[in-house]
């Protein structure tokens, strides 16, 4: 009968382990958007990120212009990688002039950046875009 109650502890034991793992393990996303099509990366990006007051945004860069650099068209193969979930092309990115970052809005974690005429909002420590401006500094 010992036995017997030993395994059924274990059992019990192992149970419980299992079931606390897979409800502290990270959610997979599912898109919505995307009906019955198969998923080709297990790969996800959490983008539950600031909510960003790009009316602000487009202020503070309007009222600042002479505080932005040169501004040029992205090319097409870049332009069309700069999306949000993506990681921000090496060696495009330009930073603000600290004036300018300084009355952006602020969002830890993040840091404004100049691609041609986009703004991208970038999380710093992955690299990854987070927001993307299109031609606001056309």
């Amino acid at each position: 009968m010992r036995n017997f109650q030993k395994a059924l502890l274990i059992s019990s034991t192992l149970a419980l382990t299992l079931a606390a793992q897979s409800s502290i393990a990270a959610p997979k996303h599912d898109n919505p958007g995307k009906q019955g099509g198969s998923q080709h990366s297990d790969i996800s990006v959490d983008l539950n990120g600031p909510s960003i007051d790009i009316g602000r945004v487009r202020i503070v860069l309007g009222e600042n212009r002479n505080l932005i650099g040169s501004t040029r068209t992205l090319p097409p193969g870049i332009a069309k990688n700069l999306a949000r979930g993506k990681p921000l092309p090496p060696g495009i990115a330009k930073n603000f002039d600290s004036r300018l970052l300084g009355q952006l809005p602020h969002y830890d974690g993040y840091q404004w950046q100049q691609m041609g005429t986009d703004v991208v909002l970038v999380a710093i420590a992955s690299g990854i875009i987070y927001e993307v401006l299109r031609n606001v500094l056309d």
